[in-house]
């Protein structure tokens, strides 16, 4: 199994479009330690030719542009792309606007909660992924799922389930106050493996806190890739 970090910056990537803190004047700066990232999103493949995306940052077109792998090969047909599926774990602009990148016609896979595809289907945006060539995925929380694109079997599953967190701040209830709370499948994170060689890991973005449920999933485990959206420890 291989992964690829696309992205490791939280929303708005880094440096910031609009912030002037130290860091984001430092990397602008071209200071030395720091480096410029686009936001979050990994790649994974079995095999290092299909890929599946979990979740799809706005800064997408960046990141196959900056990863050979995800490009269009040369040896195919003249519209071609080894992105087969992508995995969203929330509703967030953060993780569903680079969808919108993956139109002109390419068949793939998109793969979410019922609550995620809801937006999606609320949303006619993202009718430009014509449903005949971009087919959506119930993922059923608790239960391992085989990812699959457009040709067949992907050779890896795919198991969600629900994380702490809340709706994302578009879709947030005025009407409900200031703690807008949050139900199951808002925000999922996810444990993909590998069958064939009993390898996985974990992506658990966007996650409010690590209660004790999260706690004893994630115990003895070879790999977690999370992202708690906190800059200090005490914040």
């Amino acid at each position: 199994m291989i992964i690829k970090v696309l992205g490791s910056a939280a929303g708005g990537g880094f440096p910031q479009w609009n912030c002037n803190c130290r860091q984001c004047a430092d990397v602008r700066r071209g200071a030395p330690g720091f480096r410029a990232r686009t936001q979050s999103s990994l790649a994974v493949s079995r095999d290092g030719r299909d890929w599946v995306l979990l979740n799809a940052s706005p800064d997408l077109r960046k990141q196959i542009n900056d990863t050979p792998e995800l490009g269009a090969r040369a040896d195919a047909a003249l519209r071609n792309s080894p992105i087969k599926a992508a995995v969203l774990t929330n509703g967030d602009v953060d993780h569903i606007s680079g969808l919108i990148n993956l139109r002109e016609m390419e068949p793939l896979a998109v793969y979410g909660s019922d609550r995620v595809l809801a937006v999606l289907a609320s949303n006619s945006i993202f009718n430009i992924l014509n449903p005949d060539k971009v087919a959506r995925h119930q993922l059923k929380l608790g239960q391992a799922t085989a990812l699959a694109g457009p040709d067949g079997d992907l050779g890896l599953t795919v198991e969600a389930f629900s994380v702490p967190g809340k709706v994302a701040l578009y879709l947030e209830d005025a009407s409900k106050g200031a703690d807008f709370g949050t139900s199951e499948g808002d925000t999922i994170g996810l444990r993909i493996a590998d069958p064939a060689s009993r390898k996985s890991f974990f992506y658990i973005p966007g996650c409010a806190d690590v209660d004790t449920a999260l706690a004893r999933r994630i115990a003895g485990a070879e790999l977690v890739f999370f992202d708690g959206t906190l800059f200090t420890d005490d914040e």
